[in-house]
């Protein structure tokens, strides 16, 4: 499905349209909601992987957003049509360069691996596309008179494709162009002998005409090459290294330079490519491989320098490198200059009028590499360096290619063809995390495959428990050759920083796994955020961190391991204080300004020396805890591994009310059992009490109710036996709502009266309002709306004074409900609305049980498409992470919307997973109204459950379905004693829409026949 997406990206597809192409002519039962199960599906896994939203429902179809340049195919597409045109305007040389880039974008056969109706005709396609471009090259290649280059690739492809005509033709062109007519004559007569053979046709015109062509010998032929320039007594200088035969990957930046060569050499100005990275990463392989790729373009030879900026040892000065450039242009030794000014004068003097590539390996910096810098345009200079040279960018123009660690698919195949295919066949999965624990760095790859080809006995699972098992910096190092060595790679990198940078390195391994920000930086050094971002950006230019997002730098896995070995060298034990502390203030200004409600143990720990974060607007508080989630975590884990116990728990508890907003459960998981433990290990009652607080809201939100009872009792007991009220005020009033959605509203009542006192007695503002909104929950499902309204309106006065934002959200949501019950359509549809807008400013995941509540009230609007859109997006929502209770509230409204009784039992049976009595009442109810043949059923059902519950609006809604069942089946006086039965019911709920349908109901039966009559079955 994501295939066909994204060949019709930015275009609406239909789910006829998808279910057509998953399954052509065999398309299963229920297609449509199986293709909505594979669009949910695929929701889920582009939100897992952090790819921002780009699936939407449009007009009864499906759209994925995408911009041009982020879909292989479309930029192929581009490039290709801009080739086409050059070639025609006759600029045959940028027409070559743009058809390179766009046939390197191609990693095999398209959609492989994919299995649908559509992948055989739209994979042919895309083959025909990728043969086109490649006529095109090689058309092109041929008005520039390069027959002989085409002649390997040609053969490669008419071996692939022997009926291709076109290819054909092309092949014996590149052959009779570069001198070998009678190859070319046998490429005609093999293709001849296999039409006739298979097909029985002969070859088409075009064929025929070239075997006339080559007959008549009217190819043209190649470019004479070009005379070689003598540079003195020797030849021209050919000093590139030789490449690597297992290169692996780095198509993109191949083509990304062959783009920078093609522009720098249209506006005529010198061209340096300066490719940087950290080390280890593959910057003097991939350069050396793009230079014998370009070298046939530089005929007056390549010159190649290891500069040795990062070498053990002094670097190569500018006078000695500038001395060797000279000798192997040719100028005898006697007239080397041993001034650097006069040594550069004669070196550019020497290359004005020459077109030589030169390579600039392993450069410090900018200066290293400037004197080296031809004056003239013809010359191409290759720098790879460590540092960012924004010098050279800035004052030279030069084009920065910056190379990160592989992509984990081209760390699996550079392991495998090192390693050797049939030796790594069956050990994918190994060979994968081999991959990932080298954290995909080339030089980390090529150590491991060649540590493994020495070791033929050795399985790849083997190895890599020896590299778990001991130091992998130690491991990954080549016996006989030291500099080869991840940890001499990254050494050499640190060793070239000043020292306040090298400090301030070496607490990036303060806490494994933790990004470094400007302010946390500042916190560890005690110094300004501006000066610890300056100092983190000279880091990041030396490639030693990384700046993953927009303020955050990190490491790579076997960096971090290094830099976690520097920090161990001294003691750090008062900065990691002082970062922990930094970070639990921040946490606790962020809690305050979002969720001030929520209870927290009281701390005597120590403000840290810098001042942490304050956050003016909510919004602020929740992007900077979303942007540090990871490292909340982090840190936290790391206090309790470090002994501080404290700190551990204070980060653990402080934490609960943001995890439980956005209800990321697996580090709320993680975080709330590090503070029961550290908890434990402290002797602290209070904070035992907090953490099974926060263990017991998890089991909630999870929807394991008995696990959340066993821990909100267990968190009352340790509350109560610290003598904490405000603990046990918070177990109780968490207690109440897990009683209330496990059917037992008369105990949900109880205790959250109970923490209503407690709250109360204690003066404790932010409890009591959310007491009072989970008693309006409790009255609601009671059938008791007007106390229920009366609960929220107090909860909600009281969230403003406190300024709870989240709060107000939650309130106003259940607030719009009970307006809805009571028929104040308008006032629902303005306090849900407003409800909507906060959650969104929150970031709550409460969205999408208000989004399920305003499509209740657009479908008894009338406002179907309406309420069917509000429920798909909360069923997207409650898919991603799972919330069955939130699916199954969003299918109900989508079963009433559609009247189909299936997508009810869909809801019914993920609410029973769930074991949330009154979301299974009210399904149930909904059954008995939609699903004729099977109402009575359903309204014994129904009943069954709202009595033994106490649910007395749902159950006159069940009366009145059961009302119109027995209309319809002929017995009048039980429908007359059904429908009044329902009547009084909502008379005492005062659930006006109901009431109203009643009355309907009971005028109909009035019109009909009078209290007593019946008629026979079936009438309607």
């Amino acid at each position: 499905m994501l295939a066909f997406l994204l060949l019709n990206a930015n275009v609406v597809v239909s789910a006829e349209q998808l279910a057509e192409a998953l399954w052509g002519g065999a398309l299963p039962t229920r297609a449509r909601a199986q293709v909505q199960v594979c669009v949910s599906r695929l929701r889920q896994l582009t939100r897992a992987a952090g790819i921002p939203e780009t699936i939407y429902s449009d007009s009864g179809g499906y759209r994925l957003e995408l911009a041009g340049d982020d879909l292989d195919v479309a930029v192929f597409s581009g490039l290709t049509e801009t080739a086409r045109r050059y070639a025609d305007s006759g600029r045959h040389e940028r027409a070559t360069t743009l058809l390179r880039q766009a046939l390197a974008l191609w990693r095999g056969p398209a959609l492989a691996g994919a299995s649908a109706a559509f992948v055989p005709a739209a994979a042919a396609s895309l083959h025909d596309k990728r043969l086109a471009a490649s006529e095109d090259l090689f058309d092109a290649e041929f008005a520039l008179g390069r027959h002989a280059a085409a002649v390997a690739p040609l053969r490669e492809l008419v071996t692939a494709n022997p009926w291709h005509e076109g290819l054909a033709v092309r092949l014996m062109a590149a052959l009779a162009g570069s001198g070998h007519q009678a190859e070319a004559l046998r490429v005609f007569e093999r293709i001849r002998r296999l039409l006739a053979d298979e097909l029985g046709i002969e070859p088409g015109p075009r064929l025929a005409e070239a075997h006339v062509r080559v007959l008549r010998q009217q190819f043209p032929p190649g470019r004479p090459a070009p005379a070689t320039r003598e540079t003195g007594p020797g030849l021209r200088p050919a000093q590139l290294p030789a490449g690597l035969a297992t290169f692996t990957g780095r198509g993109n930046a191949l083509a990304a330079m062959d783009t920078m060569l093609s522009q720098a050499q249209e506006s005529g100005a010198l061209t340096v490519v300066a490719i940087i990275g950290t080390a280890g990463v593959g910057k003097t392989a991939l350069a050396i491989r793009w230079a014998h790729r370009v070298r046939p373009l530089f005929d007056d030879g390549q010159l190649f320098l290891d500069l040795r900026g990062y070498s053990p040892g002094a670097a190569v000065a500018p006078l000695d490198a500038l001395s060797r450039c000279l000798r192997a242009l040719g100028v005898p030794p006697t007239q080397v200059p041993d001034d650097v000014d006069e040594a550069t004068d004669l070196y550019r003097s020497v290359l004005a009028d020459r077109r030589v590539l030169i390579l600039l390996d392993n450069a410090r910096d900018t200066g290293h590499v400037r004197p080296l810098l031809p004056g003239g345009a013809g010359c191409l200079v290759i720098v790879t360096s460590r540092d960012r040279l924004g010098g050279l960018a800035a004052r030279h123009d030069a084009q920065r290619l910056s190379l990160d660690v592989f992509a984990p698919q081209e760390a699996t195949e550079l392991l495998t063809r090192v390693i050797g295919a049939e030796r790594v066949a069956g050990q994918r999965d190994a060979l994968t995390e081999l991959a990932r624990d080298c954290a995909h760095l080339p030089l980390a790859l090529r150590i491991a495959a060649a540590d493994l080809h020495g070791r033929p006995q050795e399985m790849v699972s083997g190895y890599l428990a020896r590299l778990r098992a001991g130091d992998p910096l130690t491991m990954l190092t080549v016996r006989d050759d030291e500099q080869t060595a991840v940890r001499s790679a990254f050494a050499a990198s640190y060793q070239t920083l000043p020292p306040r940078l090298q400090q301030l390195f070496r607490l990036f391994g303060l806490v494994p796994g933790c990004d470094v920000t400007a302010e946390s930086a500042a916190a560890m050094l005690r110094c300004g955020a501006d000066e610890a971002a300056d100092m983190l950006s000279r880091i990041a230019d030396a490639h030693l961190a990384q700046e993953r997002t927009p303020g955050h730098f990190g490491t790579h896995d076997l960096l971090g391991r290094y830099v976690t070995e520097l920090a161990e060298i001294e003691d750090n034990r008062e900065r990691l204080g002082d970062l922990l502390s930094w970070y639990l203030f921040s946490v606790y200004a962020a809690a305050d300004r979002l969720y001030p409600q929520v209870l927290r143990v009281p701390t005597q720990l120590p403000a840290p020396a810098g001042a942490p974060m304050r956050f003016a607007a909510h919004v602020d508080a929740l992007a900077w805890l979303d942007a540090h989630r990871h490292n909340l975590v982090a840190v936290t884990r790391h206090a309790a591994h470090q002994g501080l116990h404290t700190v551990a728990w204070s980060l653990a508890d402080a934490l609960r009310g943001y995890l439980w907003l956005g209800m990321h459960t697996t580090q709320w998981s993680e975080v709330a059992g590090i503070g029961l433990s550290a908890a434990r290990a402290d002797r602290h009652e209070q904070a035992e009490a907090a953490a099974r607080l926060s263990l017991a809201a998890l089991h909630w939100r999870l929807e394991r109710f008995p696990e959340a009872i066993d821990e909100y009792r267990l968190a009352l007991h340790c509350a109560n036996r610290s003598g904490w009220h405000d603990g046990e005020a918070a177990a109780l009033g968490n207690l109440g709502p897990v009683f209330r959605m496990t059917g037992q509203p008369a105990e949900a009542l109880r205790v959250m009266e109970q923490a209503l006192e407690f709250n109360r007695r204690n003066g404790r503002t932010a409890g009591v309002a959310v007491n009072h909104n989970n008693l309006g929950l409790v009255c609601a499902d009671l059938g008791r709306l007007r106390e229920a309204a009366d609960h929220h309106h107090a909860a909600l006065t009281l969230a403003h004074q406190g300024g709870a934002t989240s709060s107000r959200a939650l309130i106003l949501s259940n607030l719009g409900v009970v307006h809805h019950l009571l028929g104040r359509s308008d006032d629902a549809l303005q306090t849900l609305t407003e409800a909507l807008e906060l959650h969104e400013q929150t970031g709550s995941r409460g969205r999408a049980t208000t989004l399920c509540a305003l499509a209740r009230v657009h479908c008894d609007r009338g406002d179907q498409p309406q309420a069917a859109s509000l429920a798909r997006q909360a069923l997207d929502m409650a898919r991603s992470p799972a919330e069955p209770r939130v699916e199954a509230l969003a299918l109900h409204i989508l079963g009433i919307v559609e009247g189909k009784p299936g997508t009810l039992l869909d809801a019914l049976r993920t609410a029973r997973t769930t074991a949330d009595r009154y979301i299974e009442a009210d399904i149930t109810v909904s059954l008995a109204e939609v699903d004729e043949p099977a109402a009575p059923s359903w309204c014994h059902a129904a009943l069954s459950i709202t009595r033994q519950c106490g649910y007395l609006l749902l159950e006159g809604r069940a009366l009145a379905a059961r009302a119109a069942a027995e209309y319809r089946a002929g017995d009048m006086a039980a429908a007359w004693r059904s429908a009044r039965l329902a009547a009084q019911s909502h008379a005492r709920t005062g659930h006006q829409p109901g009431t109203e349908r009643v009355e309907k109901l009971l005028a109909l039966l009035a019109s009909e026949s009078p209290p007593g009559a019946t008629r026979g079955p079936g009438h309607r």
